[in-house]
This record gives structure tokens, sequence and C-alpha cells, in this order.
């Protein structure tokens, strides 16, 4: 999954894409790279972001997502709003990738099961300039695996069907660097199988990489200097049976995918390594 952030204030490409031209040129790029699916943003969820009005989200990924849809790329919606989500559907996306999990907007759950489309539901305690607050865990593993289970269980309620939902850990997100919580879910991406549903696994640049790879002085590592911790990470996701992968940069991470794919094959399946959407419209 490629990254397109149509924002002036994301953490690693605010104002990059922002233009609508630029952020279509650059969707085609990324899905002549590798990207299986082109994750098209236009709200920035950085620690402490402030959040836009819907009209301002919809204005800058509705055409987007269109054009892109339109030269055939599978495009996700990263929102949070049930109403940008339906818009970004009839203009062609084939998933909601919803960092709230259904919790930022009750319709949301509703808009999914009636169009079919595959959702992602991530683990979620509160918007950007709360989360940090909310970072408190005894088990981080057993905490964010709960309450990701019992999200699934409200939106399947809700009429959502399971086999739409591909779920996310939710790295970064009321997850602190400084107390490994990241690293812990990473380490055990295996708990979360007995919860019956793909897993997406979205590090790509974050925090947690750039405190890692501080220098000798502990300052963190610039998160334009983390593409290559980015990629181990990646191998690492692939081997262990992440369903999917969300970067900024796609061709290394794209190939990486491909390596784990053929490792634990043993090379008996050299086409793995590219998926399907879930959802009951599929690819």
């Amino acid at each position: 999954m490629g990254v397109v952030n149509v924002t002036p204030d994301s953490f690693s490409d605010g104002g990059a894409w922002f233009d609508t031209g630029k952020a279509v040129e650059r969707g085609l790029q990324l899905a002549e790279q590798g990207a299986d699916i082109v994750d098209v943003g236009g709200e920035s969820t950085r620690p402490g972001a402030q959040r836009v009005s819907g009209e301002e989200e919809l204005r800058r990924v509705e055409p987007v997502v269109r054009e892109l849809s339109r030269q055939g790329v599978a495009v996700s919606v990263d929102t949070m709003r049930a109403e940008v989500a339906d818009r970004a559907v009839a203009a062609g996306a084939r998933l909601v990738n919803d960092v709230s999990g259904g919790l930022a907007d009750p319709a949301m759950a509703r808009l999914v099961a009636a169009t079919g489309v595959a959702y992602v539901l991530m683990h979620w305690r509160g918007h950007s300039h709360r989360m940090e607050d909310r970072a408190v865990y005894a088990d981080v593993v057993r905490e964010v695996h709960d309450e990701l289970r019992d999200r699934m269980a409200a939106v399947v309620d809700a009429g959502v069907d399971p086999a739409q939902i591909v779920l996310d850990p939710g790295l970064g997100f009321a997850k602190r660097p400084e107390h490994a919580h990241n690293w812990a879910l990473l380490a055990h991406l295996d708990r979360f199988a007995d919860l019956g549903r793909p897993l997406l696994v979205a590090g790509s640049r974050k925090r947690f990489l750039g405190r890692l790879l501080s220098d000798a002085e502990d300052r963190p590592r610039d998160f334009t200097a983390c593409d290559d911790a980015t990629v181990a990470l990646t191998t690492l996701a692939a081997d262990r049976g992440a369903w999917c992968v969300r970067v900024h940069d796609v061709r290394p991470n794209a190939d990486a995918v491909r390596v784990a794919a053929a490792w634990r094959s043993g090379g008996a399946d050299l086409d793995a390594g590219r998926g399907e959407l879930v959802g009951r419209g599929g690819l």
C-alpha cells in the first residue's frame, strides 16, 4: 500500500502532493513501482494534528480518488468520516482505511456494510491531539488485541461482514516510542492470528524508527533517513504473515515483500507477494 497524503502538514511528505495533479501523478508512480493499493488521505493524523473540516477533506481527496480509479489503480481512502468514505467509494475507492476503527464516526460501519468495500479497522484511542496522553498500558499486546477484538465485534454487529475487515494494530497511534509499545506489537504479530483477519502493518518512517536509530547524542534520526529501516520492518512483517504494509517509498518495500514470500515458500511460488483486496467485491 503506497501513501499519497493530499495534505499540507503530514509528518513525512506534507505539502509534496497537496496539488491534485501532483497527487495523481504520485499515485500513478507508486502503482508503477509495485503498489497493489494506493492510499489517498486528506487529513493529517500525525501526533498533535488538528482536524480539518469534512468539506476540505473531500475537496482534497475526491478528485484524486476519481482520477486514479479511472486509470485503473486500486485506491483506498484514508478517512475517519463516513461522508468522505461514501463519496470516495462512489468515485471508485475499493477500500476504506479508517484509523479510528469506526469510533470517530458512528455512521462508518453502516456505510461499509452497505457498500461491501474492504475496511481497515485500526486500533485507536483518540484523535491526534489527545492520543499521546492515552498511551498507557499494563500489557500493550493484550490490550491492543482485546480492543481490536471488541471493535471488530461492534462493527460486525452494525452489519459489516467479517470478510470485509482488515485489522491494523495502529503503530504510532497512542503508542509511545520511549516505552517500546510499537516493538512489542511487532514482535508479537502472531498473537493477532486468533482474530481471524488479515493484518495491515503501517510503520513507515514513524518516530519509533527514528528513535531506534538515534545518534550518539540521542537525537532521533530524521524520518527522511528511515527508509532503509522501513524496508527491514517490511521484510520481517511480511515474513510473519502480514497481509499488507503501508509505506511511503514503494519500490524497495515491494521488493522486500517478494523476497520474503520467496524465502517463506522456499521458491515454490515465485509469483507470491502480490495480494488481493478483501471484501465482497475483491480486487
